[in-house]
């Protein structure tokens, strides 16, 4: 009898196991191998995944440039890659080439991951807005566009401003610190907690949770890594879970509060839409501003010259911004796949192709930025980079992401002009986020 009524339970953590073991195989083992040995064997695609990981950012940009002189489309074994600003635009605007598969659909990777999925919330796997497309896609982008809107944004630029006031303030002038620990990671953390309605308690759950779960978006995990990944969003599902339920029971003025009643045509978002966008714009909204930042700081701190012309021209900093995410994007890449044969840039691709889409090297395409590999701020075209996406899945929040940025980098260069970066900065270990994960400095008032 005992054994009858503990098997059932015990069946169901082997199931669980069991399924784990699989997505970590078909997400992350498969594609960790076949990269692996692409790159042994010479393929660039290989090798670019390998280089966004392991590579200096010279390695990267220079393979980045010998793929784009391959073509509008590069076709590997392993899939096919597009690197130039036409094709980057093409690709993501392109009906053909959907988000959120990384198998053909009818394939049995495609029926073994469905069978091994779990419903626990993830940045790129439906229902985000990542990973859905028309009719979904439309009605769901709307709804969130009505509360993250442009207006939206503008409202939150003077509190942000008195947050990046409050963090520089409590930065020590003179001493040794890690600007992403005491300023890249506190501004946009705190503007998204207050965006998402989350008490001040609680935003140090948010900020550890968010940096846990960022390695979600790469391929490739180690499986250690990928059961704390998938720990860290299966936690931040079951808080999100119940700090919704807190705002239906007593609403605030926040943004996601508008969100939970927001409707079209008298229909709203589900439970799990609502979780998915909250998750998504913790993500989006976080952990891609803290690398802006970041490579701002880094970026800067080593340019005198740039410095002075924004001390002389603070007209600039917008233009600055735009400059910091085409010439070092907080996001390298992203990925796509061709559910049906198409022409990308005027090359043909077979149905079933992976498509690394990068954005990195679109920004670095000579063919729209003369001189792409120089860093300045005064260069007139700077915000045609694509470090936000084109098409129907552009950035939800590059408004406020800009926004971030501007305030946050005048505000540390106005207080500290001179900022020494010293030894010991660490890029972060992720591949498809590109920042820095520690970044040593002393911050100087002249």
């Amino acid at each position: 009898m005992h054994f009858a009524r503990t098997a059932p339970p015990a069946r169901r953590t082997l199931d669980r196991r069991v399924k784990q073991v699989v997505r970590w195989g078909t997400s992350h083992a498969l594609p960790r191998t076949a990269v692996a040995l692409g790159a042994r064997r010479g393929d660039l695609q290989g090798r670019l995944v390998a280089q966004m990981s392991n590579g200096t950012s010279a390695e990267l940009f220079t393979l980045l440039d010998e793929i784009r002189g391959k073509g509008p489309v590069f076709l590997s074994k392993l899939g096919a890659v597009v690197a130039s600003h036409e094709a980057v635009r093409e690709t993501l605007a392109n009906p053909d080439v959907e988000a959120g598969r990384f198998v053909p659909p009818d394939s049995v990777l495609a029926r073994i991951g469905a069978w091994s999925e779990i419903d626990v919330l993830h940045p790129v796997r439906p229902p985000s807005l990542l990973a859905v497309e028309p009719p979904q896609h439309t009605r769901y982008r709307k709804l969130v566009t009505k509360v993250f809107s442009a207006r939206a944004v503008a409202q939150l630029k003077d509190r942000t401003q008195q947050i990046a006031d409050e963090l520089v303030a409590a930065i020590p002038a003179g001493e040794p610190g890690d600007l992403i620990a005491s300023y890249c990671a506190l501004l946009p953390v705190t503007v998204i907690c207050e965006i998402l309605g989350v008490p001040p308690g609680e935003r140090h759950r948010v900020l550890e949770l968010g940096e846990a779960a960022a390695p979600s978006l790469d391929l490739g995990l180690p499986w250690r890594e990928f059961r704390r990944v998938e720990s860290a969003l299966a936690t931040f599902d079951r808080w999100l879970t119940g700090h919704l339920d807190r705002l239906r029971a007593q609403p605030g003025d926040d943004l996601l509060s508008q969100l939970v009643t927001a409707q079209e045509d008298g229909a709203g978002l589900t439970d799990q839409e609502v979780k998915s966008t909250a998750g998504l714009v913790l993500a989006a909204g976080f952990e891609t501003t803290v690398n802006l930042l970041g490579n701002g700081i880094a970026l800067l701190a080593a340019d005198p010259a740039q410095r002075a012309l924004l001390r002389e021209r603070p007209d600039l900093w917008d233009n600055a911004v735009n400059e910091i995410l085409r010439y070092d994007p907080p996001v390298l890449l992203t990925g796509r796949m061709t559910v049906r044969r198409t022409t990308i840039a005027g090359a043909g691709v077979p149905a079933g192709r992976l498509v690394s889409v990068a954005l990195a090297g679109a920004n670095r395409d000579p063919d729209v930025f003369p001189r792409p590999h120089v860093f300045d701020v005064t260069r007139d075209n700077a915000r045609d980079h694509l470090s936000f996406g084109a098409g129907r899945h552009y950035c939800l929040g590059a408004s406020l992401a800009r926004m971030e940025g501007a305030i946050g980098l005048r505000t540390l260069f106005e207080r500290f002009p001179a900022v020494e970066l010293r030894p010991g900065a660490r890029r972060r270990p992720t591949r498809i986020l590109r920042g820095y994960g520690t970044l040593p400095a002393v911050a100087r008032t002249r």
